[in-house]
């Protein structure tokens, strides 16, 4: 947006005289165009406005979204967010180098929505590369099409950042034919088709907040993609055999 761009700090009754006196643009206060619109959040409407439509931005917004608005059922990762956030603040009482240390932190918050998404936490570098031979190397093979590992990967960050999409999406992403994917899809995807495959990964994304949360099912069904509590356990007791709540007893036992 502006890589030379200056932040004043005033105290909230001046901002609006402060931002006419220096030709400035005020932000994060009620009343102005950049601020906070019903569930979203100053960095949502800065995405809106400036059209900054990098995918990393993207996965991003939820996560600071549930942050500062202090709804963290917006994302696994709000509270943490929220967490180093708030600690910064207490700790730094200077602006300008509270400004300097979060920096650091939306650097490596864009970074890991970047790269690092997929990344495990194992012991070794080597470990690392095993890792991600391992699982490339059960889906990938000599006559494989180069967008099958593309595709995967795309996909399952749309899940993980919790994002609408439909083939018809994907399909411009990876400039494919919808009715080719469409076809082609079940060959490499487990015998499944593209509706069956992605209902599998919001069941997983299920599992993993059944477990690692206590967040209520209705919370669990909107974070993992599905339209209603109702839905996500038909789907849920389709593919795992068993209700969600059944299944978050049993695997916290």
């Amino acid at each position: 947006m502006d890589a030379d761009a200056e932040f004043l700090f005033v105290p909230s009754d001046k901002v609006l005289e402060i931002a006419h006196l220096q030709d400035a643009i005020p932000f994060d206060i009620p009343r102005v165009e950049l601020s906070h619109r019903g569930k979203y959040c100053t960095f949502d409407t800065l995405l809106k406005k400036y059209k900054l439509n990098d995918p990393a931005l993207k996965i991003m917004a939820p996560i600071i979204r549930g942050a500062d608005t202090d709804r963290h059922d917006f994302s696994p990762y709000s509270a943490g967010l929220w967490a180093i956030s708030s600690g910064l603040s207490y700790n730094i009482l200077d602006d300008h180098q509270l400004l300097a240390q979060g920096a650091i932190i939306y650097d490596a918050l864009y970074a890991w929505a970047s790269h690092l998404q997929k990344a495990k936490h194992v012991q070794s570098s080597v470990e690392r590369i095993l890792v991600g031979l391992s699982a490339e190397g059960n889906l990938m093979n000599e006559n494989t099409p180069n967008w099958v590992l593309d595709l995967k990967h795309l996909l399952q960050d749309y899940i993980d950042a919790d994002l609408s999409f439909s083939l018809s999406d994907i399909s411009r992403e990876l400039d494919l034919n919808p009715t080719y994917l469409s076809r082609e899809f079940p060959k490499y995807f487990d015998n499944m088709s593209y509706g069956e495959y992605i209902r599998k990964l919001r069941v997983e994304k299920a599992k993993d907040l059944l477990v690692s949360t206590n967040y209520k099912l209705t919370q669990i069904a909107y974070l993992s993609g599905f339209s209603d509590q109702s839905h996500f356990t038909k789907t849920f007791k389709e593919i795992m055999g068993e209700s969600p709540s059944n299944y978050r007893k049993t695997a916290k036992k």
